[in-house]
């Protein structure tokens, strides 16, 4: 079987998380800052927040910048659709802008004609995704953002080690915090960095880190400078006795747990290997495909591209998947558009609404794509593709 993603453990993943088992800590224990400090310093980001999954980043983001019932927010309809739900979970409006059919990431010229064609003040903030592992241009969209007073969450979940070049040329690792205000990755198996489950957000703003930690454990804080209640209402008598805390907001235990903090410190000490093994395999796709009649779009090759995924668009797209899995080749569809599920139909999204997106989706297929596929295993998945088109 060949699946479009897979996790790789090692020898030395199994032994991390063995000594943490054995440990006196299975969670809030050391690791998880090694873990929030590595991942920071690894994408270039003043302060890392390690959370369950990347849903949970995605809402703690929300919660952080107050999203509140009635805020529209901008996304993409071509990504999990979590990206999106997290303003819903706050009660604000997601609004879908188009993509742009060459990159497949959210079109910024989409976003502008939105926010010119309604007061200032309509629209709250921007979420882009940096779809496949493909960077987002986040100057161009901060500079938007600021001309609208908007805020930025980038959705980051495909793209750990990917960048784009700025107006100076310089190169820009997403969620380094330099242009939005959060940004936030998932630790799923099939992504970059596995830890089973498990999610992290960034910032360089000192009080959203803040905010974050606090929602992040039932909106709990346990600091002297912090308390609102009297130190006697807190049983104590000259201090604070060392039981005490408060629940100041109404926050969620959206905590990672300290083997998987572990297992995520160990996988992060890859990530570049696994980054050049990926976009290998990338060029390796890239050539094979090059010039195929049946093909009307294909992922390319880009410095800055992440690869999480690697997608093309397809005639009769639908008897190549079967065709695929017949061979035990089990390529993905990324994804059935947002606003297409019959959740965001019932908020009055339809058919014909994101006709770009629509039409991405009728095409696209996502090949196997993760560090540990064999030359040989791609090359079946290429001859399987081209046998299917006869060519």
């Amino acid at each position: 079987m060949i699946p479009y993603g897979r996790q790789n453990i090692t020898d030395e993943d199994i032994k991390v998380v063995t000594e943490v088992l054995k440990s006196e800590y299975l969670t809030q224990g050391p690791n998880i800052q090694e873990f929030e400090t590595a991942f920071a310093n690894y994408v270039g980001a003043k302060y890392a927040v390690a959370v369950a999954n990347g849903t949970a980043a995605l809402h703690l983001c929300a919660l952080a910048l107050n999203v509140s019932p009635g805020d529209k927010v901008i996304t993409t309809p071509i990504t999990f659709a979590a990206s999106a739900n997290c303003i819903r979970y706050c009660g604000g409006e997601i609004v879908f802008a188009e993509i742009d059919p060459l990159s497949y990431l959210i079109d910024i010229d989409s976003v502008r004609s939105l926010l010119e064609g309604s007061p200032k003040g309509t629209y709250k903030g921007i979420i882009p995704v940096d779809f496949a592992g493909r960077a987002v241009n986040l100057e161009d969209f901060k500079n938007l953002a600021e001309e609208y007073g908007l805020w930025i969450i980038e959705d980051a979940c495909h793209a750990p080690g990917g960048f784009f070049n700025d107006s100076e040329g310089q190169e820009q690792r997403c969620g380094n915090g330099k242009f939005a205000d959060l940004a936030i990755f998932s630790f799923h198996p099939v992504k970059h960095i596995a830890c089973g489950e498990g999610g992290m957000v960034t910032t360089n703003n000192i009080e959203l880190y803040n905010k974050l930690l606090t929602l992040r454990t039932h909106g709990i804080v346990k600091s002297n400078d912090l308390y609102v209640n009297s130190i006697e209402l807190a049983g104590g008598d000259e201090n604070y006795p060392g039981w005490y805390m408060e629940m100041q907001t109404l926050g969620y235990n959206y905590r990672l747990t300290d083997f998987q903090a572990a297992l995520g410190t160990s996988q992060l000490k890859r990530a570049d290997e696994g980054l050049e093994k990926r976009r290998r395999i990338a060029e390796k796709y890239n050539s094979a495909f090059s010039g195929k009649s049946f093909i009307s779009g294909q992922s390319g090759v880009e410095a800055g591209h992440a690869y999480h995924l690697y997608i093309i668009e397809v005639d009769n797209r639908l008897g190549l998947y079967n065709h695929l899995r017949e061979k035990k080749i089990f390529a993905q569809i990324h994804y059935i558009p947002c606003h297409l599920m019959p959740y965001y139909q019932s908020l009055g999204w339809e058919i014909g609404d994101m006709p770009i997106a629509e039409h991405y989706y009728r095409r696209c297929i996502s090949l196997p794509m993760y560090p540990t596929l064999t030359d040989e295993e791609q090359l079946f998945v290429i001859q399987t593709v081209n046998e299917y088109y006869h060519e």
